[in-house]
């Protein structure tokens, strides 16, 4: 079977999950992507499933997604303590300084080690979309290497979330090699994008586009917001000739997505029920918390609510008595103390404007991001397509379409929280459709420099082995907000420090500023390396490696080519060293 008989795209989203498959057509058509159903304890089917997992108390896998979730809430409490049950956990590659040792923590405080948790998750994603192919195919049985396989990621996210998710893959058997490209890392706004622009106008929500679908109108402009649960990731395309996309401005975005509103729910019943009534609650019915957790995001983005109903969220008994353990009150007297919720037999009722006040924080912070992308001169944004599984939220529409929809027409697909898995099969299938981005940051190497008493500082003198000064400057490679074709190669020559020196070391560096000069300003972050061997050392210091690096990918790709042999090899950036 060729490798790329199939097309699958795994979404591993912060609250939900899930996949889609096509096999690969033969033309240019539109393929036919299935996204399968999950099951959940009720009796419901989605097409997406929890981002949970949960280990029993040997660090062993029992289960992921609803079934995860399933088995955790329905365990009596002294067992449900000794499983390790993660959900979540997505948002700890966000902004975060990231390692292979790493480890993650369960919500009753008990840790293990990141890439388990993620591969693992990967694994039965992986398992699961193989037997679900194997189903529709007569029930031949198909291997990873069967397939290319698509992973979606923020566009907000560094080089090394992007890198602990390649090899999390590699540990989960999705590829067998690290640098295997039978895995392709897509940005989730641009598969959502790749998607939306070739929807007709009745895959829309409400009105929809008027005219053509987005892909044959060449010159047009649009946002995507992907509002996801941990993160809002945003993009702004511009169509090009035969339905390419360029990117206008580098991506942006912010850490309050739906899971913002879930949180402050929580702060909400910590107020009722004090600091100390919350933590034992935690610790003693971790099942029953995750059960009231996934009423409210029911509630929180149910279509059916209207934006002036009340909402009720069920009671667990085991709290009440809880409560009233540490104090003498009555469970009604809790809320006397809280504007916008009350006690009414069983339930916890919270009023319409408190509601809304819990999303004010995320609403706000989504507005300033699109504020910022339309304050540019140079665009002319017709559309804003709002993706995810966030945007399911009425609320959420309602608010954008108020603050912008005079300036741009709101839209938002008839199934916006599998707009990225789709597009992510069509991505797979057509990665350079994206034919430029724009670089979030400065990019740039450390570069060893003759010490020149007009350009450097006498305090940052080195010497080499022969007593010659020198200084390492950084070399810009790309600047931030700079437009980069998905081909174009940025090249660099680098010579040797020393004359018997036998391999050279790159040292990555990134910063948010355009012209930086010192390694060690203020904002320059050390982010990887990697060592190009040097073996023929017989012209001393008179030879040189060319660095050539592509920026225009979702990952960056690297060469190094010895000038003396000719030699050229790929390189591993490795961006988990620190």
């Amino acid at each position: 079977m060729s490798a790329s008989f199939f097309i699958i795209a795994i979404d591993f989203g912060t609250a939900y999950s899930g996949y889609a498959f096509s096999v690969r057509p033969k033309n240019e058509e539109i393929p036919d992507i299935r996204v399968p159903f999950w099951t959940q304890g009720t009796g419901l089917k989605s097409v997406k499933t929890h981002t949970c997992i949960l280990f029993d108390q040997h660090g062993k896998f029992v289960s992921f997604g609803f079934e995860a979730k399933m088995k955790y809430t329905k365990m009596p409490s002294n067992e449900a303590r000794t499983h390790f049950f993660f959900e979540n956990f997505k948002m700890n590659l966000y902004n975060a300084a990231l390692d292979r040792d790493m480890t993650i923590q369960t919500c009753d405080g008990k840790s293990m080690s990141a890439v388990k948790v993620f591969s693992e998750s990967l694994r039965f994603l992986k398992d699961h979309a193989l037997k679900k192919i194997a189903e529709h195919t007569t029930g031949k049985t198909f291997i990873a290497s069967d397939a290319t396989w698509v992973l979606t990621v923020p566009a907000i996210w560094g080089a090394s979330a992007k890198q602990f998710m390649r090899e999390a893959a590699k540990q989960a058997g999705i590829i067998d090699k690290f640098d295997s490209k039978t895995l392709i890392i897509a940005l989730e706004p641009e598969a959502a994008s790749v998607w939306c622009k070739q929807l007709p106008k009745q895959g829309f929500l409400g009105v929809g586009q008027q005219g053509n679908v987005l892909e044959q109108s060449t010159g047009t402009q649009y946002i995507v917001v992907d509002c996801g649960g941990g993160t809002i990731d945003i993009t702004a395309h511009e169509v090009r000739d035969r339905g390419y996309l360029k990117e206008l401005h580098k991506a942006s975005g912010n850490n309050l997505g739906g899971q913002m509103i879930d949180s402050k729910f929580e702060s909400l019943l910590i107020e009722i029920f004090t600091d100390d009534v919350w933590a034992e609650f935690q610790k003693r019915e971790p099942g029953e918390l995750l059960k009231r957790k996934t009423e409210f995001s029911f509630v929180k983005c149910g279509d059916e609510e209207e934006d002036d109903d009340d909402a009720l969220i069920t009671f667990p008994i085991s709290l009440m008595a809880i409560a009233e353990e540490h104090g003498e009150q009555k469970i009604s007297e809790f809320f006397n103390y809280v504007e916008g919720a009350d006690w009414q037999n069983g339930y916890i009722k919270i009023s319409a404007s408190k509601m809304r006040s819990l999303f004010e924080e995320s609403l706000k912070g989504i507005s300033n991001n699109i504020n910022q992308v339309l304050s540019h001169n140079d665009t002319n944004i017709q559309y804003i397509l709002l993706v995810g599984g966030y945007a399911q939220c009425k609320l959420l529409r309602k608010h954008i379409t108020k603050e912008f929809g005079r300036r741009c027409t709101v839209l938002c697909p008839v199934e916006p929280q599998v707009a990225i898995l789709k597009g992510a099969v069509l991505f797979g299938l057509k990665p350079k459709v994206i034919e430029s981005r724009v670089s979030t940051r400065t990019y740039g190497i450390m570069e060893s420099e003759h010490f020149n008493p007009s350009r450097h500082s006498r305090s940052k003198v080195h010497y080499n082995k022969d007593r010659i000064e020198y200084c390492n400057v950084f070399k810009r490679l790309v600047k931030v907000g700079e437009s980069i074709g998905c081909d174009e190669v940025r090249e660099h020559y680098l010579t040797p420090v020393n004359s018997d020196q036998r391999e050279m070391v790159f040292q990555f560096y990134c910063t948010e500023k355009e012209d930086a000069i010192e390694v060690d300003e203020d904002g320059m972050k050390n982010i990887g390396n990697f060592t190009v061997p040097m073996p023929d050392i017989s012209k001393g210091m008179n030879r040189c490696v060319r660095l050539e690096v592509r920026f225009g990918n979702t990952e960056m790709q690297a060469t190094a080519t010895d000038m003396e042999s000719m030699q050229t090899e790929s390189v591993t950036l490795d961006f988990l060293c620190h």
